[in-house]
């Protein structure tokens, strides 16, 4: 049966739910306490309402079962029946086949569900049967026995027709039709059910809505947006600061009006940009609030199941549950389901031993499996814990082997850590690997993808004989996150700053070969480093220059990142800033690149990938497994970008000719006269040119040239005058006083400045 219409078929999937979920756990918990007559009744009045909203929507078998239920926990309710283990099981067989009769309902998904059979099981549970049941006779006597247990009229042709109490307030039931109730307000069903004492309706306010969930993650975009839009009007207060210093330096009698304009401008834009800073973090924690859950709906989940595999497996497993009220994103709660499913399946099936083997082992025969969730800070943490066996080092040094993943030397090398990562590893959940290792490795390299599709971390501990501890680390917030922005290549690259132990500059001469790769000491130990460039395959990010220029810079930008237990430096050409960054997921064409985790749109306007901290991790170690890096090869290269003196004393010609030269991989260093341009030359030894105005406030650029000349070791320093002097005899000064090449700005071209600059140096 399919309930056809949309807005009934909904709301019957959301109480339906409910009642189940709160029927299963409530079976678990009188399977402990039997004597608990409060849960009883509670369990008496889901069933109730559950049977009313089957039959009002027409869902005739979860009707039929539903009510058989009913009748089970009544006779419990009256002494008639003992809540036993047997009675138990067939509550649960009952509740299952409603739980696919409501799943049929609303998808439309065929239920295969014996109603006979199991209304069979349910009447005759614990008892023998009299005589052969016949299906026909079984299924007419519970409608019969059903129409005993309410007010109500079966007609000829079958209908029923509830018969309600005349109730204040109401118009009589024989003026009106019937009308498909709110499922989603317990008030409601209530009113199909056979209490006559009900006489007066109260209207209550309404405290909660259903909200779908695609409508937040729209909701989340927008404010996630919103934020993107507050930087970029930031930006452009940057711009007026710029506007007012020029102003500033060209400032006239006439031109105060519009610098007070000006600050006007800057002041209201300041405001504005604080409000809007205001409401869009408000906007964004209060979505974020609505899409969160408590981690208790995920949780919940596992009772039933452990009862039921441990019943299996022949064990007695208590099942501890702490922090389900810890609050997560909703994404969290649905990805999260099946690794959670898949570790505590592995741990009850191959990780808890037999009672017999316990107790031999000096251990209580009762097993402990731990589901924790611990809020810490921006992020959560969740833990599945079992007091069994533990882990076998040895068992995955010999699947590593069999399977080709490491050899043994270097297998020698790793310590418990990165020995017990191997389990993550595609190719060790094989069916050998199981009988080995006790299964533990089965499947969990789709454990690993899950929680890395959440940007999250996976981490592992085992004691031999004492337990094993699978712990989950991820961010509350899935939509918006906080990176550290790098540059290679002058191209922007994000990195999730919780993957970030540190950042440092390196010396190169503190590179050193370790077992033929390069690394650096980090507090005392070795670190492995490697250049970002080579992690992505990608140019280095040098401009093409004769190789006798020597680096001009021995110090190089080194994040450290930390993925659990295992650590990497890695080689930047700058570190630019740390943003709040809204994180978009790649297209279906390009679900899954390697080293990138998605995208992101800086407060520039530029797009900016973000990285996979653990990709770059397995690159390095595949690179270095197949020798296909040589990251050496960059200490013979220069690291840092040329360095170039500009000196000019106009801000628009200054910014203008700075940004051409940083667009051709210089990077520039600018001074605002002759006397000013040739104090920063004597501090900084390493300029590989100097690009210079000639008309300049206290010393102009023929004095500079000519000062420069004068000091024997600039005698080489390549040195381009770009003026607007443009006669012959301005170019002959020139060149008397020691300029390599004289460029006018009347016929300036940004490609003949980058042309004569290279040719020179």
């Amino acid at each position: 049966m399919y309930i056809e219409d949309e807005e009934l078929r909904t709301l019957y999937r959301d109480a339906s739910k409910d009642h189940l979920d709160k029927l299963e756990a409530g079976f678990l918990y009188l399977e402990k306490y039997p004597d608990d007559s409060t849960k009883l009744k509670e369990l008496l009045r889901a069933t109730h309402s559950l049977k009313g909203d089957s039959r009002m929507l027409g869902v005739q078998d979860a009707e039929t079962l539903t009510h058989q239920l009913e009748d089970l926990l009544s006779s419990v309710e009256q002494g008639e029946r003992r809540l036993t283990p047997e009675l138990c099981d067939c509550l649960y067989q009952g509740l299952d086949a409603v739980r696919k009769i409501a799943h049929e309902a609303i998808t439309g998904e065929t239920a295969n569900v014996s109603v006979f059979h199991v209304l069979a099981q349910l009447m005759n549970c614990g008892e023998e049967s009299a005589e052969p049941l016949d299906e026909k006779n079984l299924l007419s006597g519970a409608k019969i026995e059903e129409s005993s247990h309410q007010d109500s009229l079966i007609t000829s042709d079958g209908a029923s027709v509830i018969l309600l109490p005349p109730v204040k307030g109401i118009v009589p039931a024989a003026d009106v039709r019937p009308s498909a109730p709110d499922l989603s307000a317990p008030e409601t069903t209530e009113l199909t059910s056979s209490e006559p004492e009900l006489t007066e309706v109260e209207t209550e306010p309404i405290d909660t809505i259903r909200v779908e969930a695609c409508k937040l993650d729209v909701l989340m975009t927008q404010a996630s947006e919103l934020a993107i839009t507050k930087r970029r009007i930031i930006r452009r207060i940057d711009d007026i600061d710029q506007v007012l210093v020029f102003w500033e330096s060209i400032a006239e009698e006439k031109l105060d009006p519009l610098g007070d304009l000006l600050k006007q401008l800057r002041t209201h834009a300041y405001e504005d940009s604080a409000q809007l800073e205001t409401l869009s973090n408000d906007l964004a924690s209060g979505i974020l609030k609505l899409r969160q859950l408590p981690l208790s709906n995920l949780f919940n989940l596992f009772p039933r199941m452990v009862r039921d595999l441990a019943k299996q497996q022949g064990k007695t497993i208590n099942l501890v549950i702490e922090g389900g009220n810890t609050q997560a994103d909703k994404r969290i709660l649905e990805e999260m389901q099946a690794p959670l499913t898949h570790l505590i399946r592995n741990a009850i099936d191959h990780g808890i031993e037999a009672p017999s083997e316990r107790i031999a082992m000096g251990k209580s025969p009762i097993a402990t499996v731990w589901l924790k969730a611990h809020q810490r800070g921006s992020h959560i943490e969740i833990e599945v814990i079992d007091d069994g066996r533990g882990l076998s080092l040895e068992s995955i040094k010999r699947t590593a082997v069999r399977r080709g993943l490491y050899p043994e030397a270097d297998l020698a090398k790793m310590d418990v850590d990165q020995l017990h990562n191997l389990i993550f590893a595609p190719g060790f959940s094989t069916r050998t690997s199981v009988t080995e290792i006790s299964g533990r490795g089965v499947g969990l390299d789709v454990v690993r993808v899950n929680v890395e599709r959440l940007k999250g971390l996976i981490q592992v501990n085992s004691s031999p004989a004492q337990g094993c501890t699978f712990r989950f680390t991820l961010n509350t917030s899935l939509a918006t996150a906080s990176a550290l922005i790098v540059e290679v290549g002058q191209t922007p690259y994000a990195i999730p700053v919780e993957f970030v132990e540190t950042m440092m500059r390196v010396d190169r001469q503190d590179v050193f070969n370790l077992e033929g790769k390069p690394a650096i000491l980090l507090e005392e130990i070795p670190l492995s480093v490697a250049w970002l460039t080579d992690l992505l395959d990608l140019p280095v990010s040098v401009v093409a220059q004769p190789q006798n220029i020597q680096p001009i810079q021995p110090y190089i930008p080194c994040v450290v990142l930390k993925v659990g237990s295992e650590r990497l430096g890695v080689f930047v050409d700058t570190l630019v800033d740390q943003q709040d960054i809204v994180l978009k997921p790649h297209s279906k064409l390009l679900k899954r690149v390697r080293n990138m985790a998605g995208a992101t749109i800086l407060g520039s306007g530029d797009v900016c990938m973000v990285l996979s901290p653990q990709d770059l991790l397995r690159s390095v170690q595949a690179k270095s497994t197949d020798g296909s890096v040589t990251i050496g090869a960059h200490w013979d290269m220069p690291i840092m970008k040329p360095k170039v003196l500009l000196v000019e004393d106009s801000i628009p010609i200054r910014t203008q000719v700075r940004r051409i030269l940083e667009g051709a991989g210089y990077q520039v260093t600018t001074a605002v006269d002759g006397l000013d341009g040739f104090e920063k030359l004597q501090q900084e030894e390493s300029f590989v040119a100097v690009v210079s105005d000639v008309e300049m406030p206290n010393l102009d650029g023929l004095g500079l040239t000519t000062r420069i000349r004068q000091e024997t070791k600039y005698e080489n320093l390549p040195i381009i005058l770009v003026t607007t002097l443009a006669q012959d005899d301005d170019k002959q000064r020139g060149a008397d006083a020691g300029a390599n090449a004289y460029i006018t700005k009347g016929d300036f071209d940004q490609s003949l400045l980058i042309h004569t600059l290279r040719s020179l140096i």
